[in-house]
């Protein structure tokens, strides 16, 4: 069946931004993964009222409300107590509860006081659920055909109860229908440019097959995922989808599937040809190197980088003729270029990337506004150079830079393996 979901997240720490709220994003995705079909997420403050009000909404379009968050030890933490009143129910004192408290209190070398005693109180309406990982016990309640669950807050302590409890429970009780979805990675172009290109394909698309466009700063997205009785049936027919609009789109756009980084699939493919790279940075001012080398065994294909802001190092470190930074500008394809060539000789690589730009805020002219930006690379068969204007945030110009040239790389490569 259809087995429709709304999360509830409660605290104040969530709404005044103190807290960021990552238990919505990961609750969404495992539930979507066991089949069940999250309808809509609330977030509401440590109030009665706001609790209530949430839950009576939820229960009028959604089969199960999860909620999270408010079930500890201290006066501000009120679900427990908000739920018992509302599904007008006494409360017990649980001994499996407290036995999992004292135990937990007893390993850690603490003292039971009074109000994590009172932690074990629970609603007798209320299905008990166990906290491997805290002191706090979930609560499943069910109401006229529909389930109310009430989990802690703490992210470990709920995913763990999720995991182990709450989901094998909803499967056992709802049976919802299979899900599958895949998803494209594709970077260098727009969502709307990505649209036009693929338009016959998702005109095309059957009722039960959606494609939704996830763009980020460099990066867009595809996602392509249906339900249904048939697991394997849904997953053959999204994967025909997919192959359709990888062919139309190709490997200069598509870098990969399934939430894979740029980064990761240029380590697959340096892996792969036994190639090495370096970079010679400036406006990046180092985040190729830092999202080349945060993955584990890049030091089996990165050599090292030269962050050469200035002037100076450009010509000392890389060798950039100071005449031409001179002439053009350290903001000019001479200079990058020469940036490229002079990292991949000096690290020895098969191939180098190199950016400099105008990142902003300040520092743009009227022929080099904010965001304009040259990339090079170089490989065993030459430097190509590219310019861009990227905008005027400097946050998203270093990182559109880096995406930029990472993928410009990836081309290279993929082209060089064809000769």
């Amino acid at each position: 069946m259809k087995a429709k979901v709304e999360i509830i997240n409660i605290g104040d720490e969530l709404l005044i931004g103190q807290v960021v709220n990552t238990n919505a994003s990961w609750m969404g995705n495992v539930l979507s993964e066991h089949g069940f079909e999250v309808i809509k997420t609330t977030v509401v403050s440590d109030e009665r009222l706001q609790i209530e009000n949430a839950i009576t909404s939820a229960i009028k379009y959604a089969d199960i409300v999860l909620l999270s968050g408010g079930l500890g030890p201290t006066k501000d933490d009120i679900t427990k107590k908000v739920l018992a009143e509302y599904f007008d129910s006494e409360m017990y004192f649980n001994e499996e509860a407290f036995h999992n408290i004292e135990n937990l209190f007893k390993s850690r070398g603490f003292k039971i006081t009074g109000v994590n005693k009172d932690q074990a109180n629970l609603p007798e309406k209320a299905k008990a659920i166990p906290n491997k990982n805290g002191t706090a016990y979930g609560m499943w309640f069910d109401k006229d055909e529909k389930v109310i669950v009430s989990m802690p807050g703490v992210p470990f302590e709920m995913k763990t109860m999720m995991e182990k409890e709450v989901v094998p429970r909803l499967e056992e009780q709802f049976k919802p229908e299979k899900y599958f979805q895949k998803t494209i990675m594709t970077t260098g172009v727009g969502e709307s440019f990505l649209a036009g290109l693929i338009e016959e394909v998702e005109d095309g698309l059957p009722e039960y097959i959606k494609l939704a466009y996830l763009p980020r700063p460099g990066l867009v997205r595809l996602r392509l995922s249906a339900r249904g009785v048939n697991e394997q049936l849904i997953q053959q027919e999204v994967q025909a989808e997919v192959d359709k609009i990888v062919s139309i789109l190709g490997d200069a756009i598509v870098f990969g599937y399934d939430d894979i980084s740029l980064e990761e699939a240029l380590a697959q493919l340096l892996v792969k040809q036994n190639k090495t790279i370096s970079t010679a940075e400036s406006c990046t001012g180092g985040h190729i190197a830092h999202m080349v080398t945060s993955l584990a065994g890049s030091s089996q294909y990165f050599h090292g980088s030269v962050v050469s802001y200035s002037n100076e190092a450009k010509n000392e470190i890389l060798g950039v003729h100071a005449k031409d930074i001179e002439q053009f500008g350290a903001v000019s394809e001479t200079v990058v270029k020469q940036m490229a060539e002079g990292a991949k000789n000096k690290f020895h690589t098969n191939y180098s990337m190199a950016t400099s730009g105008i990142a902003g805020p300040d520092g743009g002219t009227k022929d080099k506004p904010v965001g304009y930006t040259w990339i090079a690379v170089s490989g065993p068969n030459g430097t190509i150079s590219k310019a861009h204007q990227f905008g005027e945030h400097r946050g998203r110009n270093i990182m559109r830079a880096s995406l930029t040239v990472l993928n410009m790389l990836r081309i290279m490569i993929l082209e060089d393996t064809k000769c």
